[in-house]
């Protein structure tokens, strides 16, 4: 599954999903259009609802915080986010370097947490169009952790949808060659057996 907002990088989504169904990933994305919806349930349930069915999660953190915010609600976009880190879904996570800096920058001036940067006078722009998408990174990198117990809290930071799609490829197709050498390993018991007695003698 592809979780990101959409604005401003639809080529590089549609890049990634290229990339990505070459490998021989169906790849869930609601930019494609092939992500599965269920008409008995909401937009966001559906979104929900695929990060749970998924196998793997992508997830691009951009200067826009995403749709589906009501009143006080975080966006759909953070809700996948959220979702996929509380059932520790695989994921490869990328933040764009915008989000990056005003965290660090944010953090030199004191508001070094979520609550503090909601008190911060904020005018959405082209640069950053909300400051949530700090909380966004926050979650991604379990800023809540202690760093010596931090897990699954790698985010690859890009500039450019080249270097998005850098790490994108990188990272399945390399996902792809463990999978394939797994199956080829365990497709014969016998030889895994084998295997496991060389390794106790």
């Amino acid at each position: 599954m592809v979780s990101s907002t959409v604005y401003g990088i639809e080529e590089l989504l549609d890049r990634i999903y290229a990339v990505l169904t070459q490998f021989g990933y169906e790849v869930w994305s609601s930019h494609a259009g092939t992500m599965p919806t269920n008409s008995a349930i909401s937009a966001f349930d559906n979104c929900i609802q695929a990060v749970k069915d998924c196998d793997l999660f992508l997830g691009l953190i951009t200067p826009y915080y995403g749709s589906g915010v009501v009143g006080t609600d975080i966006s759909i976009t953070q809700k996948e986010l959220n979702t996929a880190i509380e059932l520790n879904k695989p994921r490869w996570l990328l933040a764009h370097d915008h989000v990056v800096f005003a965290r660090k920058l944010l953090e030199k001036l004191g508001h070094d947490d979520a609550e503090k940067r909601a008190a911060v006078p904020f005018e959405s722009s082209v640069v950053l169009d909300d400051l949530r998408v700090i909380d966004m990174y926050d979650t991604a990198i379990r800023n809540e952790v202690r760093f010596r117990d931090r897990t699954g809290n790698w985010v690859q930071k890009f500039v450019s949808g080249e270097d998005a799609l850098r790490y994108a490829t990188a990272q399945f197709y390399r996902f792809q060659e463990v999978e394939r050498f797994l199956e080829e390993q365990l497709a014969n018991p016998r030889q895994v057996m084998e295997r496991v007695e060389e390794d106790k003698s």
